[in-house]
């Protein structure tokens, strides 16, 4: 198997490799068009956005600078706001609903390394999805972690690190980010 075919599958690949490199460039290059274009050109963001992401819903905004590994495994929905310097490693799908709204200085990151050193040494990674539901709100600074869905109706607070799934209708905060409380549904 080819690395780049075992990273689609999410085993162990080289995140060196020559494949995956030239996939990283291609997002850099996206990145930085994205990120070059003027603050009010709403239109054209949201047609560059459509071009380089997975899917893009409508009424969505993203702050300056915006990086991702990949972007075409970033699917986003309706009404989307991501403050600035969102990061998202989409080497896995990264899959975010409607009425998302995600602080500045947060990281989504569906790639991890392993423990070993000698398997670091060689440049191995593994990558699972992410998940993130309708009505989220994630504050400034908020990591997740591979692997994670976030439920609908969840806020988390800043400066969290989601390692663990959060089911609907929660808050939750820390490191790790635990559920604290149940947050109402008011949504018909």
């Amino acid at each position: 198997m080819k690395e780049i075919e075992k990273m689609q599958a999410g085993m162990e690949y080289c995140y060196d490799d020559e494949d995956i490199t030239m996939m990283k460039l291609n997002a850099l290059e996206n990145a930085n068009l994205f990120n070059s274009l003027s603050e009010d050109d709403l239109d054209k963001q949201h047609e560059i956005l459509a071009q380089i992401l997975g899917s893009v819903g409508e009424n969505v905004w993203i702050a300056k600078r915006f990086c991702f590994d990949n972007g075409k495994n970033i699917f986003i929905g309706n009404n989307f706001t991501g403050n600035f310097n969102l990061t998202i490693l989409d080497i896995k799908e990264v899959c975010i609903g409607d009425n998302v709204m995600i602080g500045p200085n947060t990281t989504i990151t569906t790639v991890g390394h392993p423990l070993s050193p000698k398997k670091r040494r060689e440049h191995l990674a593994q990558a699972s999805e992410i998940r993130i539901g309708n009505d989220v709100w994630l504050g400034a600074n908020v990591t997740v972690l591979p692997g994670v869905t976030i439920g609908n109706n969840v806020v988390v607070g800043a400066g969290a690190v989601v390692s663990k799934d959060i089911p609907d209708n929660s808050l939750a905060l820390g490191v790790p980010a635990k559920v604290v409380r149940k947050l109402d549904n008011d949504i018909d």
